[in-house]
């Protein structure tokens, strides 16, 4: 390489670095591709590569495979994640109903800021394509279209997750699953099908809300399995809770998000995921897995779900495109494995049917409408929202915070020094027009007090900046 190539790659790398240093690019920002950069800049892409691996070598860039090049957090490297909760020796009655009331109700307010909310911004998802394709599936479906579609549900859809179960590592056929009203309602027939009013549910803990609702609403009791946040559940503690279990408070099913849980948003390595399923299958325990999120990973492959280890049939896939495409068509499925003709049954009787012209649309979506190309812009965006929340959280909230670092999905877990209270903050950040998730609302035993879930859902703007500023403010003031 020449001395004046050389002037260029370091010329190039100092204009960079000086763009970060004035904030101009900030920490999560996307550099421009390789070959943009040389297209805007004059210079070879040779030159702009090595310009990266040097920016990369210094620790202000990072490359995310099949992603591209990252303003890295320098500040967030210093802040460590949330550590585990305490062991629970014993299942409880889950009384979270009204306090998740309590929590949401103030949040419907559309002048919020809503960095509580587990949902994303319509702006990220494929809205007027969606809805230009319900126009035209309604009119080419004529009576069909308003008709019942009993179940197991529409066979073009169930088709289409059958394709896509085989990308992952999941053999099944069209025929093994069932569409839902949203993965709720898969969650919702899968208790049903395997447990009673009274038995015990080992869930992972934090836990999302609305399964404790769930099971809440069912009179089933949750046992509580420490998570880490970077692995997920805790297998060794798992472990000891099903061998140390009185015969009458035998756990029936356990219910998990192997794949970037909310809200922690912990990815289990495949091992875990293997070993899960075995531990559960030798004591013949169903598992409920609520895979809702696998398709938000932000590099590399889509992790496999853990009912591509299951050999018994005992592993209950459940999940949906509300967080991928289209929330309120609230189309869902499950594969239940060797309890299917049980769910579909029950499914029958619960809601008759899953609405027709929604699956419709999203079928033909998947089939057409390049899905795979939407969810890469959409991965994209989400793993740069999240780097900018996580950045700004860090740099505005108290000295000894602890930031979740989450490899897929879009929420983070943040847990403030000692003396902090979650609600406290909740409430007061409500009366400042931000609302955000308290950690005890995702606790059976109301753990997690000094705990908040914080959505990086919506794309990063002034106000999700002045809502963050003003969360550290309240945070600081406690």
């Amino acid at each position: 390489m020449t001395s004046a190539a050389r002037h260029l790659y370091e010329e190039l790398a100092e204009d960079l670095t000086g763009l970060v240093a004035k904030g101009t690019l900030r920490a999560g920002d996307r550099l421009p591709s390789v070959r943009v950069l040389s297209d805007q800049r004059g210079v070879s892409i040779s030159t702009v590569l090595q310009a990266y691996l040097l920016l990369e070598s210094r620790g202000v860039v990072e490359t995310r495979p099949q992603s591209g090049h990252y303003v890295r957090s320098t500040r967030l490297a210093l802040v460590p994640e949330p550590r585990p909760s305490r062991v629970s020796a014993t299942a409880t009655r889950v009384t979270v109903s009204e306090l998740v009331a309590r929590v949401y109700g103030a949040a419907r307010d559309p002048n919020m800021v809503l960095l509580g909310a587990g949902y994303m911004s319509p702006a990220l998802l494929p809205t007027e394509r969606l809805n230009r394709g319900l126009a035209a599936v309604a009119r080419a479906a004529g009576g069909a279209g308003i008709a019942y579609d009993p179940p197991p549900g529409l066979p073009a859809l169930r088709r289409q997750v059958a394709r896509r179960a085989a990308d992952c590592g999941v053999a099944l056929r069209a025929d093994e699953i069932v569409t839902t009203v949203g993965t709720m309602e898969a969650l919702h027939l899968c208790l049903r099908t395997v447990a009673r009013a009274g038995d015990t549910i080992a869930v992972e803990s934090p836990a999302y809300y609305g399964v404790l609702q769930l099971i809440e609403s069912l009179e089933m009791r949750a046992l509580e399995i420490p998570s880490n946040a970077g692995t997920g559940i805790d297998l060794a503690l798992l472990d000891a809770a099903l061998r140390h279990a009185p015969r009458n408070r035998a756990v029936k099913a356990c219910l998990v998000v192997p794949n970037f849980s909310n809200p922690l948003g912990s990815l289990m390595p495949d091992e875990a995921k293997r070993e899960l399923v075995k531990m559960l299958a030798r004591r013949e325990i169903p598992l409920i897995e609520d895979d809702i999120y696998g398709d938000l990973h932000f590099d590399g492959a889509r992790p496999r779900p853990a009912r591509a280890f299951d050999r018994h049939g005992l592993v209950m896939l459940c999940g949906s495109f509300s967080k991928t495409l289209a929330p309120g068509y609230r189309v869902g499925y499950v594969a239940p494995g060797r309890y299917r003709d049980a769910v579909e049954r029950l499914k029958f009787a619960q809601t008759v049917a899953t609405p027709t012209l929604a699956q419709m649309a999203v079928a033909d979506f998947l089939e057409n409408g390049g899905y795979e190309r939407h969810l890469r812009r959409l991965r994209r965006a989400l793993s740069e929202q999240v780097a900018r929340v996580s950045e700004s959280i860090a740099e505005h909230f108290p000295a000894g915070t602890r930031i979740s670092r989450p490899q897929g999905g879009f929420l983070l877990w943040v847990e403030m020094p000692a003396g902090k209270s979650g609600l406290e903050l909740h409430d007061r950040a409500l009366a400042r027009g931000v609302s955000v998730a308290p950690g005890p609302i995702f606790s059976a035993k109301q753990r997690f007090t000094r705990c908040i879930r914080v959505s990086c859902g919506f794309p990063w703007s002034e106000t999700i900046e002045r809502g963050i500023r003003t969360l550290g403010e309240i945070a600081r003031e406690l």
